[in-house]
């Protein structure tokens, strides 16, 4: 049974790290390929290493605390990498689709920007 939870978690963290990949090549600017490579690869990314880790801890009964510090790690670096990527893509004008309909950074930066004048 647990060969069939480590196949699972080791499968769908390949196949997310694939749709991400597929992400960043087709969305069209930097803010949705930013989006695919942080949701569905830092998914992918970290159910392949709890995979690996259970494959560890069953198998050979050996608890690797460097696995689950690397989870929290990719956890919590990825998306804050992402956001500040995104971020700094915004505040020095790359621009948005021209499909893009909705802007909402728009007017916080407006609103900001009134109350430091």
């Amino acid at each position: 049974m647990i060969e069939i939870v480590i196949s699972i978690l080791l499968l769908m963290g390949g196949g997310l790290s694939v749709l991400g990949s597929i992400g960043i090549v087709r969305f069209p600017d930097v803010y949705g390929r930013l989006h695919a490579a942080t949701k569905s690869a830092t998914l992918g990314v970290i159910s392949v290493i709890l995979g690996v880790f259970i494959y560890f801890l069953t198998t050979h009964g050996m608890f690797v605390g460097k696995l689950l510090l690397t989870i929290v790690f990719v956890f919590l670096t990825a998306p804050v990498a992402a956001f500040m990527i995104a971020r700094s893509a915004y505040n020095v004008n790359v621009k948005m689709w021209d499909k893009s309909i909705q802007d909402d950074l728009a007017e916080a930066v407006k609103k900001h920007e009134s109350q430091n004048k």
